[in-house]
């Protein structure tokens, strides 16, 4: 019988990553998120699927709330961390310190992160952020999140630039996926990307008509991106030479959300949170990669043939 892993969800947003390893079996015993009209939409739709984690009061609604010597006791014991960490640190228009600001700020919600990584030792980890973080002060601010989870935290560090189109989803929506096991823990195999999956459907498919593939191709951002955002500022489709608002109901099939999903919000708040989401598909793809790997452990001191060491070698897709 397989293990059932336990995952935590930071800055969860409207919930995409919880929806995501939920289908795969997998149990939130933790999450956070701060803004209130993404709580009411996360609680909204996911009281009936995780009960427990609301029972038991672990719908933090501030991470920072909890001092670093509380995190080991705030926090249950999980197997995997999931966060799209908020993009403000990295892009803020004429922004020039990046990690040079103090660790506690708002603007590093990345340390409080490696705080929790540190505390809790997760077998494996899974951060989400705009492809851009790649190329932010000339590479530097990477640069520092890869040391960091490879020389620090001692994770091996995978990652890769990953379309929302190439796992079935109607719109491109480029994002950076970063991905780490502990090195302290043995696999039969190595980490794989996943293979992409053709489209299930088309933005035709969701208007009715002949769209312009040149605009309209990701969601417009929300809250969570300035600068360094590469979600196009189209919040609507050009069909039939008719420019067509998307709803949310359209967004929520762009970004693979289910079909009985609800806002209990307004309209406004609630394309805000489409902008802010994660898409479900590429997420669940990857998180199906990392819990095939967790099944492969070697226990003990067993060796194996099909055992593939890459310590401290960073490997990429992008």
């Amino acid at each position: 019988m397989k293990k059932q892993y336990k995952f935590i969800d930071l800055f969860a947003g409207i919930g995409g990553f919880h929806f995501a390893f939920h289908e795969l079996g997998a149990e939130c015993v933790f999450a956070s998120e701060i803004d209130p009209h993404a709580r009411k939409t996360y609680e909204h739709n996911l009281k009936t699927i995780s009960p427990k984690l609301f029972r038991s009061n672990k719908f933090n609604d501030d991470i920072l709330k909890i001092a670093y010597n509380d995190i080991d006791q705030e926090i249950p014991d999980f197997d995997i961390l999931c966060a799209g960490f908020p993009c403000q640190p990295f892009s803020q228009a004429g922004f020039k310190r990046g990690f040079k600001e103090e660790k506690d700020s708002r603007g590093n919600m990345f340390f409080r992160i490696r705080d929790i990584i540190k505390v809790k030792k997760p077998k494996a980890i899974f951060l989400e952020n705009v492809r851009h973080l790649l190329k932010h002060d000339d590479g530097q601010t990477f640069s520092i999140i890869r040391d960091i989870i490879d020389r620090e935290l001692k994770y091996d560090f995978h990652y890769g630039i990953v379309k929302a189109s190439d796992f079935g989803l109607p719109q491109h929506r480029p994002r950076l996926f970063m991905v780490g096991f502990r090195k302290e823990d043995k696999y039969e195999t190595p980490f794989e990307h996943p293979k992409k999956l053709p489209l299930k459907m088309t933005m035709s498919d969701i208007f009715g008509g002949e769209c312009n593939k040149k605009i309209g191709y990701t969601l417009r951002v929300g809250g969570r991106g300035s600068g360094l955002s590469d979600r196009r500022n189209w919040d609507s489709y050009l069909v039939n030479n008719e420019h067509l608002r998307i709803t949310s109901k359209e967004g929520l099939v762009m970004q693979g959300f289910p079909a009985n999903f609800q806002f209990p919000v307004s309209e406004t708040q609630a394309m805000k949170q489409l902008g802010n989401s994660v898409a479900v598909n590429a997420i669940r793809a990857y998180g199906s990669q990392i819990i095939n790997r967790l099944n492969t452990e070697i226990k003990g001191d067993v060796k194996s043939d099909c055992y593939i060491a890459k310590k401290n070698k960073l490997q990429a897709v992008v």
